[in-house]
């Protein structure tokens, strides 16, 4: 299992034998059941995860309702921009919706790598920035689209979620309630799509 993360780091650059062995044996593995909270608002937390199986999903508590934020499957890293200062308490919540296990990791690791295998840290940006251009483009959808725009790119780039998640999450992170939901799949539907 934990050969995914090699197998993700591969899709940037090529990695020798002993970079493959330092990323396996620096490795933090831990197993979340379904309904656990991997993180809750206000703690202090510096670590991203790497979902190696399983999907968790991220929201915020307004006004006692939980408004689903983001979703992150298998081959999805968690970076919070909050986890990298310990001064700055989490603003949400990571709750796993299946059995999740997921690779656990934080700067301290990250830099004790970079000093052995400094093009590694050059690999860490790629992957960091990959993440937040995709955090930055569902923004830009989120504000720009409609909702049923973003339920057509939320079922291109992410379609196992409509059979793992409850349509009231999904409802939830496109910003709308659920009957709206079932409105829009049902013209959808009539439309053939």
């Amino acid at each position: 299992m934990s050969n995914k993360l090699i197998e993700y780091f591969s899709k940037f650059t090529n990695l020798s034998e002993e970079e493959k062995r330092v990323i396996e044996e620096s490795m933090i593995v831990k197993t979340f059941q379904k309904d656990d909270l991997i993180r809750k608002e206000g703690q202090y937390n510096e670590d991203t995860f790497f979902v190696l199986e399983g999907l968790v999903r991220q929201y915020k508590l307004i006004n006692g309702e939980e408004i689903t934020t983001n979703f992150f499957l298998e081959e999805n890293w968690i970076i919070s921009l909050n986890s990298f200062s310990a001064e700055s308490p989490s603003q949400d919540y990571l709750v796993c919706v299946e059995d999740t296990c997921v690779i656990i990791g934080n700067e301290l690791s990250a830099q004790q790598i970079f000093k052995k295998f400094p093009r590694f840290e050059t690999i860490s940006r790629a992957i960091m920035e990959t993440v937040f251009a995709e955090q930055q483009t569902f923004l830009t959808a989120f504000l720009t689209d409609t909702p049923e725009q973003r339920y057509l790119k939320l079922l291109q780039n992410k379609p196992s979620l409509f059979q793992r998640v409850p349509q009231y999450y999904i409802a939830s992170y496109l910003g709308v309630k659920p009957e709206s939901l079932s409105r829009i799949r049902k013209r959808l539907s009539e439309k053939g799509l």
